[in-house]
């Protein structure tokens, strides 16, 4: 049995672009291509989709995903072995949940003495749960840029892969420390910051003022966006969201 691309894209989450784009690269050809043109994948292809998108999810660069397919023997085997990873990486995230629980403790603590909110927690590892296959998965509602990063990514190793996410969140718990200070949406540091992601947006693509802006409004619509920022400090998605508007209309058009 064989399954159109656009079946394909359905299931995985993965979008037809992505597909083509992991065809290109020799990571994934498909079963064969339909009488319309359109490549069609078997059971085979989705098997090895999965072991992608398994070890995407694990924080690992499309090169390097490419060279341990590449080495693979036995099939059932290395699904252990991405096993035994998924297992490691809940404990991980297990710890995650924690540290989040203990700053969320902290924050309650400080409001309730009425003290400033100085305990927004700074480990670098703070959103180290938030790995590159659930970021795509967060930029559904923009498909070219979801397509233009992951394109970005693919080239690049682990280590770097997570020193960009590092600093992102380093930028999210910089603007949650701005939010907890009082310091308005559009005031200087706050706009400093938003200059910044909106540099490292364009340096993947061109992104309109409208677009920018819409992708401000998912801070807030986008659930997992919203749960990722208010796991920091509750406020910080529309804190961002209103940054970014301001931005827009000062910066941008």
């Amino acid at each position: 049995m064989v399954w159109p691309i656009a079946e394909v894209a359905r299931m995985s989450g993965v979008t037809a672009r992505t597909l083509r784009h992991y065809d290109g690269i020799g990571l994934l050809p498909p079963a064969g291509t339909g009488s319309n043109g359109h490549r069609c994948y078997g059971e085979g292809e989705l098997l090895r989709l999965q072991q992608i998108l398994v070890l995407r999810a694990l924080g690992l660069g499309l090169p390097e995903i490419g060279r341990i397919l590449a080495s693979q023997v036995d099939e059932v085997e290395a699904l252990r072995g991405h096993h035994r990873r998924l297992l490691a990486e809940r404990d991980r995230i297990d710890a995650l949940a924690g540290t989040v629980s203990r700053t969320i403790a902290e924050l309650e603590e400080s409001r309730k003495d009425g003290g400033p909110m100085t305990a927004i927690n700074r480990p670098e590892n703070l959103f180290e749960g938030v790995r590159p296959a659930q970021i795509q998965e967060s930029l559904r509602d923009f498909p070219e840029l979801a397509g233009d990063i992951d394109r970005h990514t693919s080239a690049m190793s682990g280590a770097q892969i997570e020193a960009g996410h590092r600093e992102r969140t380093a930028q999210m718990i910089r603007l949650a420390e701005l939010l907890a200070a009082g310091v308005p949406a559009d005031a200087g540091q706050a706009q400093a910051e938003i200059e910044a992601q909106h540099r490292a947006l364009t340096g993947l693509r061109a992104v309109s003022a409208e677009e920018y802006r819409a992708i401000g409004r998912s801070c807030v619509e986008n659930e997992q966006w919203r749960a990722a920022y208010e796991a920091i400090a509750p406020g910080l998605a529309a804190y961002q969201r209103d940054a970014i508007e301001a931005y827009v209309t000062t910066r941008l058009t």
